[in-house]
């Protein structure tokens, strides 16, 4: 009978390997100063794919440059920033332009075009694909981001004419049209009231069911945490100060921490 024989580093690459294939989003060292403020000092963090990870802390502890780095609104410093693999510093332009396609930014303020009707705020990122989408298919695809956020009765009314939570909807709707694989959420609940938030909150979790998405949650709502998060990050002087589960930071031996959630 033939021997056969196993090279130990062999196996280890090739685990390493499986295991970065469930990696989205993974952050080596990164820092960002701004003038004499040193936001991030030395973040290392990990999205696993499917997850929603939640992040935590005081306003001004660089949550939102977090996210924002991720998609290029924020040039980091120092440091690796690997998104589906890839080192982003080490793309060109066009590279980094396929890659931000398959991001989804969900800004505070959902950031509408008011000058534009619902139909045409979603219209507007189908046009702007190198690909040219025909009108049924765009069609279609406007009645379906709208169906999955409930807000398929609006197509033909203005931004104007709807609720804060109905915008922050309508905002979600143009972020899942082009079927991204993450999902960056900045304060997806900030202004609008407990039950609204708690809809708001229930949609994020139906989103990642329906589309498995893997996504970085921003917010200073503990009650929409609870519910949405599989993983908690707190940010602290620049650094990660913990993680785990809502369980974990609940129970947590550090007093500052628990504050978070009492």
């Amino acid at each position: 009978m033939r021997r056969m024989t196993i090279n130990a580093t062999s196996l280890k690459a090739e685990k390493e390997d499986t295991q970065n294939d469930h990696i989205v989003v993974r952050m080596e060292h990164l820092t960002k100063t701004f003038g004499d403020n040193h936001v991030l000092r030395d973040i290392n963090l990990v999205m696993n794919k499917g997850e929603n990870l939640v992040v935590l802390g005081k306003s001004g502890t660089g949550k939102s440059v977090l996210i924002k780095s991720i998609v290029g609104l924020v040039e980091i410093d120092e440091g690796n920033l690997f998104i589906l693999g890839q080192n982003i510093s080490q793309l060109n332009e066009n590279e980094l332009i396929e890659i931000r396609k398959k991001i989804g930014f969900l800004f505070q303020s959902a950031a509408l075009y008011d000058s534009m009707t619902v139909r045409e705020n979603l219209e507007f990122p189908l046009r702007r694909q190198v690909h040219k989408i025909a009108k049924e298919e765009m069609n279609s695809l406007v009645k379906e981001a709208l169906l999955n956020v409930g807000l398929a009765n609006t197509i033909d009314l203005w931004p104007s004419e709807l609720s804060g939570g109905m915008r922050k909807r309508l905002g979600l709707a143009r972020t899942l049209i082009l079927k991204p694989e993450i999902i960056l959420y900045d304060e997806p609940t900030t202004g609008l009231d407990p039950i609204t938030s708690k809809e708001i909150s229930h949609l994020i979790l139906d989103v990642q069911k329906k589309y498995n998405t893997s996504s970085i949650i921003i917010t200073h709502d503990i009650g929409c945490t609870k519910l949405i998060a599989n993983r908690i990050i707190v940010l602290k002087d620049g650094i990660c100060a913990a993680e785990g589960s809502y369980s974990d930071m609940e129970n947590s031996s550090d007093k500052w921490i628990r504050s978070f959630f009492e």
